[in-house]
């Protein structure tokens, strides 16, 4: 429901989307859109979400001290401060890339700005299609700006990480992640099962000894070698 009210009625059908892995989002693809998973527990591989998300949950915690635990109601005022909010990496507001126009926010009706006292109705239109001419350039721009920061961030990452070692067909434990009322008594791993393939940089397929396969692939933090 939502992805059809927030996104399809607004924006059209996506040729794509990124999931996590959570079991309300594991269903059969509809409409023919492409549905691409991350690797379990490894954020990094949906880091632009991941990113977004803190900043959302950092608003929706400091509203929620004052809304005494209305977090529905707060939500979509904490979006909204998300998406007109300048972001360090772009310099640009996610509405800006979206639209080709920064949005007018409540401040800058109750109080004097230059985007209310220079305002000036016949050449609006005008300024919004030469804003739409240049927002494409506006949007490479910032995709070669957010590139060179994950960059850098994964030049600093691999510095620290030691890369796992995994080979076809080895086996291994992968850790126990879902579906588990952990104690102090629960294992944290689970297995052997049979490396398959490597579908990316420390990102592997699963199968069973019966060779029945695991959906999705997993994260060389969430493996180690299996020892018979």
């Amino acid at each position: 429901m939502i992805l059809l009210e927030k996104i399809i009625c607004r924006f059209g059908i996506p040729a794509e989307i990124v999931f996590d892995n959570g079991t309300q989002f594991a269903s059969k693809g509809t409409l023919k859109i492409k549905q691409l998973f991350t690797s379990v527990e490894h954020p990094q591989s949906n880091s632009k979400f991941e990113a977004a998300n803190k900043v959302i949950l950092l608003g929706l915690r400091r509203r929620l001290e004052e809304a005494k635990g209305r977090r529905a109601k707060e939500l979509p005022q904490v979006l909204w401060s998300y998406h007109t909010t300048l972001h360090s990496t772009t310099n640009e507001t996610p509405f800006c890339l979206i639209f080709g126009t920064e949005a007018m926010i409540p401040v800058e009706i109750g109080e004097p700005s230059p985007k209310t006292a220079l305002f000036e109705p016949s050449g609006n239109e005008e300024g919004l299609r030469t804003n739409l001419d240049l927002l494409q350039e506006a949007r490479e721009i910032a995709h070669v700006k957010e590139y060179a920061m994950k960059t850098r961030a994964a030049r600093k990452y691999n510095r620290k990480v030691v890369p796992g070692n995994f080979k076809t067909r080895d086996l291994v434990l992968k850790k126990i992640t879902l579906g588990i009322n952990k104690n102090k008594l629960t294992p944290y791993w689970e297995g052997p099962f049979r490396i398959v393939e490597e579908v990316g940089q420390g990102a592997y397929r699963l199968e069973s000894l019966e060779k029945k396969k695991l959906p999705r692939t997993w994260n060389v933090a969430s493996l180690r070698m299996y020892y018979s």
